[in-house]
C-alpha cells in the first residue's frame, strides 16, 4: 500500500492502492463520525467501502429554543465525541491512515471542538490530518453512489451546485472538483433559517423544514376547494432579478403579517396551517429552481448537483427534475441519498480522500466560521 498525501506527483497517484479516513464532523448541532474505506481498483476505478457512519442529533436539545444555541452544541459535542469515535473505531475494525475535519463553515465554537479532538487524534495515532471545507463536502458526497463506487466523469462538468441548508443558500459552478465560482447567495435568511423562523411563527417547532414538508404533502393531497378566506399569496421574493442571489427574509416577514392579519380560530385551524405551509414550501421551491434554471442556461451546465438539508425536500427534486424535463434540458441531475443530505462525516471522509490526493497535510488547523467554497483553508 502507498499513502497518498503530498502534493500531485502522477507517479504516488498511479500506485495509490487505498487508504482509511476517519471523518470528524462538528459545524453545527450533530456530532458526526464516519470511517470510509477508499480502494482502487485494476481500472483504476476508485470503491468506497463505509466501515462506520455514525451522526449523534442533538435536535431536541435545541428545540425548545427554536434554533441552535451554540454553546449547549459545543458542550454536547465535547461529551459525545469521544465516545462516538471509539464506536465508530470499533465498527471499522481497521487501523486508519488519515483524519479529516470540518474547518468551516459553520459555528466557530462546534468547529474548534472538533478541530482540537482530530488535532489530538492526530498526534496520539500519528496519522497525518487534512481540514475540509464543509459546503465542498456537500457537493462531493454526491460523487458515490448507492454501491459506493466513485462516479466522477468529465462530462459532467461544468456543474451548476444549488447547496441549500439552514445556513447557506448559494448558486456555485463547479468546473472540476476543486475548481469552484460562487455565482450567488443569499443576501439575508437562507431557505432553511426561512422554513425554521415560519415554522415558529406558525407554532410548528423545530426544525422547521421536514414539518412544514410534511404539512405541505397533506395540502397537496387534500384536493377540496379553498375558501376566499383562507386564500393565500406569498411573495417570491428576487425571482426576476437578472442575478443568482436570494432574500428569503422577506418571506418571511409575509408570512408573519398574514399570521397576524388572521382571527384566533384561522390561525388555530388546521387548512389554515396546512395551506400556508404548502405556501411556504412553494414559494421557497420556485425561486430555487428559476435561479438553477437561468445558471444551468448561462453557463451552458451539463450537470445539476444539490446538496444541504433543504435539497432533501422531495417536492424541490420532483419540480427541478420536471423544470428540466418541460424546458428539454437534458442533463445530469445529481443529488445525495436523503440521509447524506444533513450534516454527516461521510461527506467529510470523501472530501479529505479528495484533498489527499492534492495537497500536504495540514498542521495548523483553524476554524473559520465564513469560510467560502473558493477560498483557500
Amino acid at each position: 500500500m502507498l499513502r497518498l498525501y503530498s502534493g500531485n506527483d502522477k507517479k504516488e497517484i498511479k500506485t495509490f492502492l487505498y487508504m482509511t479516513i476517519l471523518a470528524i464532523e462538528t459545524s453545527c448541532d450533530d456530532t458526526c463520525v464516519a470511517i470510509v474505506e477508499a480502494k482502487k481498483n485494476k481500472s483504476g476505478q476508485v470503491n468506497f467501502k463505509v466501515l462506520s457512519n455514525i451522526v449523534s442529533s442533538q435536535v431536541k436539545l435545541h428545540a425548545k429554543y427554536g434554533g441552535v444555541y451554540p454553546a449547549l452544541a459545543k458542550r454536547e459535542h465535547q461529551k459525545n465525541l469521544p465516545i462516538i469515535v471509539k464506536k465508530a473505531l470499533k465498527e471499522a475494525g481497521k487501523n486508519i491512515d488519515l483524519i479529516s475535519v470540518t474547518a468551516g463553515p459553520g459555528l466557530e465554537p462546534c468547529l474548534w471542538t472538533g478541530i482540537n479532538f482530530a488535532t489530538d487524534l492526530s498526534k496520539k495515532l500519528k496519522k497525518p490530518i487534512i481540514a475540509i471545507n464543509h459546503i465542498e463536502a456537500h457537493i462531493l458526497v454526491n460523487f458515490i453512489n448507492q454501491n459506493q463506487i466513485l462516479k466522477i466523469k468529465s462530462e459532467i462538468f461544468p456543474a451548476i451546485c444549488l447547496v441549500v441548508s439552514g445556513g447557506h443558500t448559494q448558486l456555485i459552478l463547479m468546473k472540476d472538483v476543486g475548481k469552484y465560482q460562487i455565482l450567488g447567495e443569499t443576501r439575508d435568511d437562507a431557505a432553511g433559517e426561512c422554513f425554521d423562523k415560519t415554522a415558529r411563527i406558525l407554532g410548528l417547532g423545530y426544525p422547521g423544514g421536514p414539518i412544514i414538508s410534511r404539512l405541505a404533502d397533506k395540502q397537496g393531497i387534500d384536493q377540496s376547494p379553498v375558501s376566499d378566506e383562507l386564500k393565500i399569496d406569498l411573495p417570491r421574493p428576487m425571482i426576476s432579478q437578472e442575478n443568482y442571489d436570494f432574500s428569503f427574509s422577506g418571506l418571511k416577514t409575509a408570512v408573519l403579517y398574514d399570521f397576524k392579519s388572521r382571527t384566533d380560530k384561522t390561525r388555530k385551524s388546521k387548512e389554515y396551517i396546512q395551506k400556508m405551509a404548502l405556501e411556504i414550501q412553494q414559494a421557497i421551491i420556485d425561486v430555487l429552481i428559476k435561479k438553477t434554471l437561468k445558471a444551468i442556461r448561462d453557463y451552458g451546465a451539463k450537470s445539476v448537483i444539490l446538496g444541504g438539508g433543504v435539497t432533501a425536500n422531495k417536492e424541490l427534486r420532483k419540480q427541478l427534475q420536471q423544470s428540466l424535463d418541460n424546458q428539454k434540458i437534458k442533463m445530469n441531475l445529481l443529488a445525495p441519498e436523503q440521509v447524506l443530505c444533513t450534516d454527516n462525516a461521510l461527506m467529510t471522509a470523501i472530501a479529505g480522500f479528495f484533498q489527499s490526493l492534492k495537497r500536504k497535510k495540514w498542521k495548523n488547523i483553524k476554524a473559520n466560521a465564513n469560510l467560502k467554497i473558493d477560498e483557500k483553508i
